[in-house]
């Protein structure tokens, strides 16, 4: 049986060609391709089409999903451009694994690098088509209840503590690890909520509720529960889109209200945002 994705060399032989000639079509996006951890891969379906086509075989068009990393001012503006586009929050890493099934149009990304948030992923991803929006840095630190927040000045103050943590796949999840690790921290020095929040909102809730005593949130949602935030760093949120779905109307509705003034006053409001990177291109794929 034919192998369903085809190497450079297979491609070249079918075509008659050279092999930099294959490389020459990939880089002007002339055939149907993909690149799986730096490697070129051809469907061999997508080239008997682009074969007996017209030229190359355009992707399907992406759903109208924002996906990835909860963000509240994000959240909010999709509602308030009339974008009409539908939100499934399930963390950074799901969120990019969904983006790269072609499941979504952007993913809501703020996934801790060596050097910087995001774009270090990205491409070790090696992901084609992709472009990756600005669109806020964001206070992060502990979110503590009122009860606790004497006792609690920095991060290796949660020894002994009730935490709620995000859930696995998640950016704060990420984070969460790295900052446990500086701490001397381990897993038997906590004692963690069994359910893990999914959102931001909910983390911050969860201790509004009495459900834990911290976790580890943004400024901003510690406001809105007027809870005591110690604040730690300061995080990347960024947005990765699809190059076709950028230009789709749902995708410029937001794009568009990006720049309102409307924008600006709401991450006032809320707190602890920078939106002066808002809208800037932070990385191109390939």
């Amino acid at each position: 049986m034919d192998p369903s994705y085809l190497t450079t060399k297979e491609v070249a032989d079918l075509l008659r060609v050279r092999e930099r000639k294959v490389y020459d079509m990939v880089a002007a996006g002339e055939i149907p391709h993909r690149k799986v951890t730096g490697k070129l891969l051809f469907p061999q379906s997508e080239i008997t089409a682009w074969i007996e086509g017209e030229g190359a075989v355009r992707p399907a068009l992406r759903p109208g999903v924002v996906t990835g990393s909860h963000d509240p001012l994000l959240d909010w503006a999709l509602r308030e451009s009339g974008s009409a586009l539908a939100t499934l929050w399930n963390g950074s890493t799901a969120g990019l694994d969904a983006w790269c099934r072609g499941e979504a149009a952007m993913a809501g990304l703020h996934i801790p690098g060596e050097h910087d948030w995001n774009t270090e992923t990205l491409e070790a991803r090696g992901l084609g088509d992709a472009v990756l929006i600005g669109w806020a840095s964001r206070v992060r630190g502990l979110i503590l209840a009122p009860q606790v927040a004497d006792m609690v000045r920095d991060f290796a103050d949660l020894r002994g503590r009730r935490v709620i943590l995000r859930q696995e796949g998640a950016g704060t999840s990420a984070l969460f690890a790295r900052l446990m690790a500086e701490a001397g921290l381990d897993a038997a020095d906590l004692s963690t909520v069994p359910a893990p929040a999914h959102t931001e909102s909910d983390a911050a809730l969860a201790v509004a509720a009495g459900e834990a005593e911290a976790t580890l949130g943004i400024e901003a949602m510690a406001r809105q529960f007027r809870l005591v935030f110690r604040p730690l760093l300061r995080e990347r949120f960024d947005l990765l889109v699809d190059r076709r779905a950028y230009f789709t109307e749902p995708v410029q509705k937001l794009v568009g209200f990006m720049r309102s003034e409307s924008v600006a006053a709401k991450a006032v409001a809320l707190g602890g945002y920078d939106t002066s990177g808002m809208g800037k291109v932070r990385w191109l794929s390939p």
